[in-house]
């Protein structure tokens, strides 16, 4: 029986991946230019496109019992809360 030449690390899975023509001429050229394996630029490419999920929507202790869209006084600008202050309310 003859060793594998090829040792593959225990703490991946291997798969396998279907590339047309076009993207697997890209991905030879871009290990070529980058002198690293096709499957590290597949890993990269993985990483970079998966985002950690979007928090979870916040909910306030007194929620539905107003209208309105449920924006925070947080989200409000200071530009908005400071518009009209300092100015005569009652007029001439």
């Amino acid at each position: 029986m003859q060793a594998c030449p090829t040792w593959y690390p225990t703490f991946m899975k291997k798969t396998s991946v279907y590339l047309s023509e076009r993207d697997d001429a890209r991905l030879a050229e871009l290990s070529k230019r980058e002198g690293r394996s096709r499957a590290e630029i597949i890993r990269a490419a993985i990483a970079a496109y998966w985002s950690p999920p979007s928090p979870k929507r916040r909910t306030f202790l007194m929620e539905g019992c107003a209208e309105g869209d449920g924006t925070s006084a947080a989200d409000i600008p200071e530009e908005e809360y400071l518009k009209g202050f300092g100015e005569d309310s009652f007029g001439p």
